[in-house]
């Protein structure tokens, strides 16, 4: 089996429909180039001083990751709030909630030798599950060539029906997912999935965003991980979406006593 491979102007209605049947789909070529080459470019002296930070057993060895993006890379905005994006998001989590946030934005860059990750869901790190409901989604970008040889992202079409969650076993289909540099594969956060391991002589480089919905407690802390005055400087939609915004007229009220946005010293760029 092969996930469906979508080009930049498909429907939402279409994207959606193969994320509902599958956990999983591809959208090729969703970005301009050159945003993608401005957001390596931020990222490579961070990869090379804080991103083996995080090495464990579950993260690799070989592999280098940085959160707080956001706070690393203006390009990263352009990914993260995505308006292709944005409305596939509106039509799987907004079901299920008011609002949604960023869960997480992780820079992750593969290298020679790495074995392939452990299957996983994305949503594991809540504490419930209900059949039928989505607590988060995913947005990989490549900002290299994903390629067989070099890690693209592997997953369990279907896994994500699976209506007691389990471990993979044997008899399960395993799929990759190569896409060209630029592309983004969305994905179910109850998808089974995991990095590919790399064969190839050459790093390849993505960012992965979860956007949770926005009742939840978001995996990162965003208001500790991006400095405020960093936020400020991101239009609304993006302070919106690292959580400085309520989740209706019930959760997350702040009032701002200038009167205009979530945080003090905002106004509209």
């Amino acid at each position: 089996m092969e996930l469906q491979r979508f080009s930049k102007n498909a429907a939402v209605d279409d994207i959606v429909n193969a994320l509902r049947r599958d956990g999983a789909a591809v959208v090729e070529n969703l970005v301009e180039e050159s945003i993608v080459d401005d957001l390596k470019g931020d990222l490579r002296a961070p990869f090379d001083t804080l991103g083996r930070e995080t090495e464990s057993d579950f993260n690799g060895y070989k592999t280098l990751r940085i959160n707080s993006v956001l706070e690393l890379s203006r390009a990263s905005a352009e990914l993260i709030g995505h308006a292709k994006a944005m409305a596939v998001m509106d039509e799987i989590l907004l079901e299920y909630c008011k609002s949604y946030r960023i869960g997480s934005c992780t820079a992750i860059e593969i290298h020679p030798g790495e074995t392939d990750q452990v299957l996983h869901r994305d949503d594991s790190i809540y504490p419930v599950r209900m059949p039928g409901l989505e607590m988060q989604m995913s947005v990989m970008w490549a900002l290299d060539d994903f390629t067989l040889e070099n890690g693209a992202t592997r997953l369990v079409p279907g896994s994500h029906r699976w209506i007691e969650p389990r471990d993979v076993r044997e008899g399960d289909e395993i799929v990759q997912a190569p896409m060209s540099k630029s592309s983004a594969l969305f994905y179910l956060g109850t998808t089974q999935h995991g990095g590919g391991g790399n064969k190839s002589a050459e790093t390849r480089a993505g960012l992965v965003n979860t956007y949770a919905l926005g009742w939840l407690r978001q995996e990162v802390n965003q208001y500790l991980s991006i400095p405020q005055e960093v936020v400020l400087s991101y239009p609304r939609h993006i302070q919106e979406l690292i959580g400085y915004a309520g989740h209706g007229d019930d959760l997350g009220w702040y009032p701002n006593p200038e009167g205009e946005g979530w945080l003090p010293g905002y106004t509209e760029s």
